[in-house]
């Protein structure tokens, strides 16, 4: 038995984070065992446990996901941590220490704000010297540079991180980063070295695309804390003693790129001087580093029809070109960054005013250089100016994103499903960096909160994102404390202004509940409850103003963003009426404040917000049903949202799904959703027996599909359906990005329903799961993994040749699964080779399911389904489906009387022959169709 994953605060290791209100966690793996019994978790100031500060001793009562440290922690201390673990077989195990390390805390600053003085558009260099003449017990520098900042001490880089101070709402709160620094500290001289640049604090940045959002002057806080051997200290503080001078770097922004001069070498030295920017908006960290995680080599060196030399690094990714060069003094390199090639050329006007550019002057020395304060997003890179022949070896792409684990993979049978997968987690790879953003490559990169609250299912399976969300929480909140609850569309808003929106804005009561489900700490939801609150109670007194209808229809809405079914060509809204949207956001988001404060024991404001709710949806009932279920409306996205939050009268739920079969019948299964209906598309179908729909819709390869973009080449997730149209042409340039996660959200159906990885609210943090897989014909095998808190959950299924199934599970230590065997016979199914009905596992049947209670262990089960999973052609196929398989063609050749024209194909081509029976021009007798369906049954439909 081991103990791995020793976490605070769902961070390993942390150094300096804020840790205000500790929590630990950890997993116990490699045993037989099934259960935790008891735990004993120790804290002490000394690797050795010597100097204990804490002991819980021997406990029954111990969460291995989230134990509150009951102790008051210092600044400025590194705490050790170990963890020992009982289980119900006997087994013990004791874990290694993991440690983490507080920062400042209240202790306050000695350090004074400094500035340069030089033009305000000189990139600096702040710096400092001292000696050292004792022996060295440990160092930190706890830092704060604006814009960006990275800090050198003789010579070299501190810290793996890239972009620090990382962006937040630098008007509100500013984080500053700890260092550890003992091993860079020489004995003698030092040389402290900062260079600043502008970042989203004084670059051209937001929607408008300006400069010096948050302040026009660069700005340094540092603070150098060093203990030496004998017990003694010394503080090296940032204030007028130290310099400044000009850096190599010319010029820097988000957008635009970095112009380096290498040959620069003026040495002179200016005075620096304090800047009043106080202390009191500072705050140990909450952004988890942005490392450079990845590198990737060009896979092609292509010159193009226009003569152009273009690295293709063969996946489209964030961060930037590290290159080689021993180029003669004063050549000017340029990279420019694209994601596409038009015509097999060069091409970046999608990106639209970003020059995201990378210009390097050479010293004429051999040197591997990069851009220090900008990032790219790209697959393509042109490069001019270079000495000599450009070839791979030379180029490296750094994959940059904020430093996450990875823990959940997918597999199937089909190529382009696993290219999907790798899509989505691209696009979640390049736009992490600190913030979610919508896109990484042209003039925007801002939070779009609809954009993170869609994906955020899908990035929690992906990635363990708690750490980030929790950060990018604590911005929502704090830009909501002066707008009255309103959450804006943009956070961190810089300088976009104070709209809102449902669905987007919703993201204060979204995010904090999937990740309170996914982790199963509600820590979040403690620290995030009066935002949430908040909100809904913003939307309610725009609903009080405008008569207390419990609708929400007042106010601008986005809308189905980017939806396919609006009348208006030209609007981005789509057509599902905003004000249903809106108030089904308002319902949704009011049950949520209701479920979070019953779990935070707050039993009188539960009454209140379940009331609120349930007023919510009588009235959208009344608004928007008939009394005999009718939907007024009739767009994909309505009835997706109607099933999936529950919004159908009582007993009307069949009248909706019957509809919406209809309604995507006469869309020939092809989606219209945008933002808001994708990301529930596919999980109300599974969870209302349409589970055929749901895989048609993802495995459709025609426009408008998640796999159109892939047979078109796409490495991330488009904008836009079509952001690329079939000849290979960019569809627009106006809001067309290549890297655009939100319908990367079909990953979450894939771990939840394609693979049954489904969690439980009431049992949150995959302590128990419902496992419900649901196979499909037109995949061979599907499998998934994902490294929960509490383990490893591992899902697989396979259909035989002959249409049997066969599943392999994985339920990690202490959890638990209810799994539900789809189209099964009790008497059938073995489990480990044995019958399920001879073993101790707790089974029984429901419909057409077979249900089994699952504990700690593997398994395996194998049955002969109640119905083959393979699929037949029949007359209930569509004629088009018919015509485009050879053999099955030739049975209707054969045997029916009359064949469509091709011109009638595109018209009603998508009805089955039944259904084309019926019609005058198609006279073919229910006699015939028997005797087709006998020929026809013997034809087994591809799998692609």
């Amino acid at each position: 038995m081991k103990i791995i994953n020793l976490k605070t605060n769902h961070i390993e290791n942390p150094l300096g984070f804020d840790l205000s209100k500790p929590s630990l966690s950890f997993v116990t793996c490699d045993t037989n065992a099934k259960k935790q019994v008891a735990a004993q978790i120790i804290v002490a100031l000394d690797k050795e446990f010597n100097d204990i500060v804490f002991d819980s001793g021997k406990s029954e009562e111990i969460d291995s996901l989230a134990f509150k440290l009951p102790i008051d922690l210092r600044p400025r201390i590194r705490y050790y941590w170990k963890v020992t673990v009982w289980a119900n077989n006997g087994d013990i195990a004791t874990s290694e220490s993991a440690w983490f390390e507080t920062a400042k805390i209240d202790e306050s600053w000695s350090s004074k704000w400094i500035t340069p003085e030089l033009d305000s558009v000189i990139h600096p260099v702040l710096n400092k010297e001292f000696n050292i003449e004792k022996s060295i017990k440990c160092a930190r520098a706890y830092v704060c540079g604006l814009g960006l900042y990275e800090i050198n001490i003789n010579g070299q880089k501190c810290g793996e991180e890239y972009l620090a101070p990382n962006f937040n709402a630098y008007d509100k709160w500013l984080q500053y980063q700890t260092y550890d620094i003992t091993n860079t500290l020489e004995q003698g001289k030092n040389t402290i070295d900062v260079l600043l640049g502008n970042g989203m604090y004084k670059g051209r940045f937001g929607l408008s695309r300006t400069e010096n959002l948050y302040g026009d002057k660069f700005a340094l806080l540092c603070e150098i804390v060093i203990d030496f051997e004998d017990g003694t200290s010394l503080v090296i503080n940032s204030d007028e003693t130290w310099k400044s001078r000009k850096s190599k770097i010319l010029s820097s922004g988000i957008y635009d790129g970095e112009v380096y001069d290498s040959t620069f070498n003026e040495q002179t030295s200016y005075e620096v001087r304090e800047i009043d920017l106080g202390t009191d908006k500072l705050k140990a960290r909450l952004s988890l580093p942005v490392k450079m995680k990845e590198r990737l080599k060009p896979i092609e060196i292509i010159t193009t029809p226009a003569g152009e030399t273009v690295l293709d690094l063969g996946q489209n990714m964030v961060g930037w070109i590290e290159f080689k060069t021993n180029a003669p003094k004063g050549s000017e390199i340029t990279l420019q960054y694209g994601e596409i090639l038009q015509e097999g050329n060069f091409y970046r006007d999608n990106l639209q005013s970003a020059k995201c550019e990378f210009k390097y002057i050479s010293d004429g020395e051999e040197a591997v250089v990069r851009p220090h304060f900008t990032y790219y997003g790209f697959r393509y890179v042109k490069v001019s100016g270079y000495h000599g022949k450009v070839n791979s070896d030379n180029f490296t792409g750094c994959v940059l994103y904020s430093d996450m684990e990875l823990t959940g993979h997918i597999e199937t049978s089909n190529p382009l499903v696993n290219r999907l997968f790798l899509n989505a987690l691209w696009g979640q790879k390049g736009n992490f960096l600190d913030v979610p953003t919508d896109c990484p490559q042209r003039d925007e990169r801002l939070g779009w909160t609809g954009d993170a609250q869609v994906f955020s299912g899908t990035a929690s399976f992906n990635m363990d994102t708690f750490a980030f969300f929790n950060k990018y929480m604590y911005d929502i909140a704090r830009e909501q404390e002066v707008r009255e609850g309103l959450v804006p569309n943009i956070v961190p808003v810089a300088g976009t202004g104070d709209g809102c929106s449902s669905g987007w804005s919703d993201v204060a009561t979204i995010i904090p509940w999937n990740v309170y489900v996914q982790y199963g700490d509600k820590r979040i939801l403690e620290q995030q409850f009066d935002s949430m609150k908040a909100w809904v109670d913003f939307i309610k007194k725009q609903d009080d103003n405008s008569g207390s209808r419990r609708l929400w229809i007042t106010s601008f809405q986005l809308g189905d963003w980017l939806a396919l079914d609006g009348e208006n060509p030209n609007s981005f809204a789509g057509g599902t009426e905003t004000g249903f949207i809106a108030s089904a956001y308002y319902y949704y988001s009011s049950r949520i404040v209701a479920k979070a404060a019953k779990i935070l024991e707050k039993e009188e404001l539960f009454k209140e917000y379940e009331a609120l709710a349930s007023e919510i949806r009588e009235a959208i009932r009344k608004e928007y049903f008939t009394s005999t279920g009718r939907l007024a409306l009739k767009n994909q996205t309505a009835y997706i949202i109607a099933l999936y939050m529950d919004l159908a009268p009582e007993g009307k739920v069949e009248r909706v799904i019957n509809d919406l079969r209809e309604r995507f019948k006469a869309d020939k299964n092809h989606l219209k959703t945008g933002f808001i209906g994708t990301p529930y598309l596919c999980k109300a179908l599974s969870e209302n027996r349409c589970n055929d729909l749901a895989y048609t819709l993802l495995l459709n390869k025609d426009y408008p599909s998640w796999l159109y973009a892939v047979t078109m080449g796409a490495t991330t997730i488009w904008e836009r359906w079509n952001s690329v149209l079939p000849d290979g042409k960019i569809s627009g340039t106006d809001m067309n990005s290549l890297n655009h996660y939100s319908y990367g959200s079909i990953v979450e159906w894939m771990y939840r329903y394609m693979a049954g990885i489904n969690p439980v609210e009431s049992k949150p943090g995959f302590r128990h799961i419902k496992l419900t897989p649901m196979p499909d014909y037109r995949l061979k095998y599907a499998k998934a993994s994902y490294n929960s808190s509490v383990g490893l959950y591992e899902s697989q299924w396979e259909i035989s040749e002959e249409g049997n199934l066969s599943f392999r599970f994985l339920i990690p230590f202490n959890a638990s699964a209810t799994l539900i065997l789809p189209n099964a016979k009790l008497e059938n199914v073995k489990v480990n080779s044995k019958l399920l009905k001879e073993t101790d596992l707790n089974s029984s049947k429901s419909n057409e399911n077979v249900i089994v209670e699952l504990v700690s262990g593997s398994y395996e089960f194998y049955y002969v389904p109640k119905v083959a999973y393979i699929k037949y052609y029949s007359t209930e196929c569509s004629y088009e489906e018919l015509v485009k398989n050879e053999e099955s063609k030739k049975r209707l050749v054969e045997v029916l009387p009359i064949m469509l024209p091709d011109h009638m194909i595109g018209k009603v081509g998508d009805k089955s022959l039944r259904e084309l029976s019926h019609m005058p021009f198609f006279p073919v007798s229910s006699d015939v169709l028997d005797e087709l369906d006998k020929k026809l049954g013997e034809i087994k439909v591809n799998i692609d």
